[in-house]
């Protein structure tokens, strides 16, 4: 396997790195700081064309790979935009697979070409205040009443909420109890969220407070069976199609924010002095810094092998989740380092490893935590019993 980009790739690579040079670190601080959402740096990417890198040609995208899709983001991480850079416009990348795949032609035509354009907005509704992980425990339902659903419930941490017209939500069509598997009976909706039947509440946080999640309530909202992606019923099996992708994307981005920090990192060691020499050449402050890097190496390789399975349409769930959890535990190492390195500057604003140590952080529990990834190794790969 060679996992050398192609000339298509760093032109790519090349392209987004010069692109980002117009938002540096103090634009992602500010807009963090205001909990403002990055429209700027939006609309520069949709402009770009990379909105629609893998959606197919047809409806106006590129109809290019994951890897070229994990080129982009990974560039926007490592420029400093970190998570906040990504999740602007990771729904828009990847999330709507499930259209892609299932939704009708009708469906497909009338809203692919405006997110490409960046002219529609979209966010992804699954996780619910009772139901996480489980997310076979939800409770927004969606009953049909002749030719709609009318959708009542509620989701937490929907991000982008606030700027989205539509939102691919996950709904329970068939109670649990009647279904014979509590995977059926789950239906995806594109639904529209900018109704009087719908409020959205920012959930203060952490960290990447650019882009807000949201706690998001449906009261009666009418949904048209023609938003229906794919067959009634079959939501949990569609939302399981883009999952690996999903993991490997974040893996990428994980990386590419914890080479970020260890480029801060290293410019801080070369050139701080303390007692008379230079921070980096205590070992001490080398090694740290020295193994972070290794580790993020490590992740990235497992990272290209995965979306090289998954683009050629082996196999890839076990490296995805693996990829997943050793490239976000690279990753909050990398910024933690990054910010000892610093030390009491590490925790000032100013030299911005503070934020990327706060947005490192959520990798480790979303959107599937480190614990669920080594419950799915024991079990699946190990052949382990489960564990829960």
């Amino acid at each position: 396997m060679d996992f050398t980009l192609n000339s298509d790739q760093v032109a790519i690579r090349e392209t987004v790195k010069a692109m980002m040079t117009d938002f540096p670190d103090d634009y992602w601080t500010q807009k963090d700081r205001d909990k403002e959402f990055p429209w700027e740096f939006y609309r520069a990417f949709a402009d770009a064309g990379f909105l629609g890198i893998i959606m197919p040609e047809k409806y106006g995208g590129s109809g290019l790979s994951l890897t070229d899709a994990c080129v982009v983001l990974s560039a926007i991480t490592e420029s400093g935009a970190g998570l906040s850079g990504c999740t602007a416009v990771h729904v828009s990348i990847f999330g709507l697979t499930p259209i892609i795949k299932f939704g009708s032609e009708q469906m497909k035509e009338k809203y692919l070409p405006q997110i490409i354009s960046g002219d529609l907005h979209a966010c992804f509704g699954v996780t619910e205040p009772d139901a996480g992980t489980d997310t076979t425990r939800i409770r927004t339902s969606a009953l049909k009443d002749g030719n709609d659903y009318i959708v009542n419930g509620q989701k937490v941490w929907t991000s982008k909420a606030l700027e989205s017209e539509k939102c691919l939500l996950l709904t329970r069509t068939t109670p649990i109890e009647d279904c014979k598997k509590k995977t059926d009976g789950m239906t995806l909706l594109f639904a529209d969220i900018q109704t009087p039947e719908v409020s959205i509440k920012p959930i203060p946080k952490m960290g990447r407070e650019a882009v807000a999640s949201c706690q998001v309530f449906y009261d009666g909202l009418r949904v048209k069976e023609s938003d229906r992606v794919g067959n009634e019923g079959e939501g949990f099996r569609y939302l399981l199609d883009g999952l690996n992708a999903e993991r490997i994307l974040i893996a990428w981005e994980a990386v590419g924010l914890g080479r970020a920090a260890l480029r801060r990192a290293t410019q801080y060691a070369k050139e701080r002095i303390v007692f008379g020499r230079k921070i980096g050449q205590n070992q001490g402050v080398q090694f740290p810094i020295a193994e972070a890097h290794a580790k993020l190496e490590a992740a990235q390789l497992v990272a290209e092998k995965a979306a090289w399975q998954y683009d050629n349409e082996l196999p890839c769930g076990d490296l995805a989740n693996i990829s997943k959890l050793l490239a976000t535990e690279a990753c909050f190492e990398a910024t933690d380092v990054a910010v000892q390195t610093h030390g009491g500057f590490g925790y000032a604003a100013e030299y911005h490893v503070e934020r990327y140590f706060r947005e490192a952080r959520v990798w480790r529990i979303a959107p599937i935590s480190q614990n669920f990834v080594l419950s799915y190794i024991a079990e699946k790969i190990l052949d382990l019993p489960r564990s829960y």
